[in-house]
């Protein structure tokens, strides 16, 4: 069964992060330079939360023109996290369950990257084409049966 380490793995490391005290128009500034859809907040080493385009476009909405607002006051500070040994199937779950495109990877206290829902969904359509392949080439190679 498909992990998330897998997914780590053919994703590669790129990690972008910001500090609570970061600018709101800063973060919007990184991730539309990136074109990524989400940012990890980091404080003192650690995990602090995370902004996603969901909190900039609520914080855009509330309060149109406001450049004094600090990613602290629109990230969520507690993000639902999964570690490198959790299933897809278990990863789909959550994601679904609590309306999240992107989640933390986290090996105890240590941040690994982040999967998004494209991540999730071309690992589970690359791993059906697989396994689709290795059914093909099966029945192609089935022996003849002889008794008939």
């Amino acid at each position: 069964m498909l992990k998330v380490q897998e997914i780590l793995r053919v994703k590669g490391d790129a990690l972008y992060t910001a500090k609570p005290d970061t600018p709101v128009y800063q973060a919007i500034d990184t991730m539309a330079l990136h074109d990524i859809g989400s940012l990890v907040i980091m404080e003192f080493g650690q995990l602090a939360g995370m902004v996603t385009f969901r909190e900039v476009i609520r914080h855009c909405h509330e309060r149109p023109g406001d450049t004094s607002a600090t990613i602290r006051s629109i990230m969520d500070d507690a993000p639902v996290s999964v570690s490198p040994n959790t299933d897809i199937d278990e990863v789909r779950r959550l994601m679904l369950e609590h309306h999240a495109r992107y989640l933390p990877v986290m090996d105890g206290p240590t941040l690994l990257g982040v999967i998004s829902l494209y991540d999730v969904a071309r690992a589970v359509v690359q791993a059906q084409a697989f396994e689709n392949d290795m059914l093909k080439a099966y029945i192609r190679d089935w022996p003849a049966d002889s008794n008939r």
